[in-house]
């Protein structure tokens, strides 16, 4: 992972709220509900410091992000590369496609011989509207060890299909459960 201090903040995301009326969490971070967020989804940078780990290993150590915020789904994060150790992802043929940001390709996340299948992925060509997140990596807290924001260790979405962070500030409830993929 390479420390980049001019990394530019992508122009067609939008900057974290700067509401000085919100009220806030525990965690410092304005309460938000995930009901309020949009649809289709909005991205936007946040200047969080984003970590994943993984049998003790540090994955990710970021000190900015862009989230995805979409009706019902908690945030996913999504990481420069320079913030990740790429050695340690290993290309999967997994594939998805979402229809606001265009085709996933996952990677497996291997420490010393542990294996996250899928843990991690990525848009090469996102759609225009999310062309921000290009080559960006996302990982499914369901999947690794930890995952933290700032300095707190953050709860994985239910179930398998969406890859968002639950952290102290939001208020659900959260798509992603058994029953709920159909919302």
């Amino acid at each position: 992972m390479t420390s980049m201090p001019n990394e530019p903040v992508p122009t067609d995301a939008t900057a974290a709220p700067d509401d000085t009326t919100a009220v806030l969490a525990d965690n410092g971070k304005p309460v938000e509900s995930v009901w309020d967020y949009p649809r289709p989804p909005r991205l936007e940078a946040v200047p969080w410091r984003i970590r994943v780990v993984v049998a003790g290993v540090t994955v990710v150590d970021a000190p900015r992000a862009l989230r995805v915020l979409e009706t019902s789904q908690a945030p996913a994060y999504y990481v420069h590369p320079d913030h990740v150790e790429m050695s340690l992802l290993r290309p999967s043929p997994k594939q998805t496609f979402c229809e606001w940001k265009g085709v996933a390709s996952y990677a497996d996340i291997v420490v010393d011989g542990r294996e996250a299948p899928g843990a991690a992925w990525t848009y090469r060509q996102p759609t225009e509207r999310f062309a921000a997140l290009v080559d960006h990596w996302a990982f499914y807290a369901q999947a690794v060890d930890e995952c933290w924001v700032d300095d707190e260790r953050v709860d994985p979405n239910e179930g398998d299909f969406y890859g968002g962070w639950i952290t102290s500030n939001l208020r659900g409830p959260f798509k992603g459960a058994p029953g709920t993929r159909h919302w």
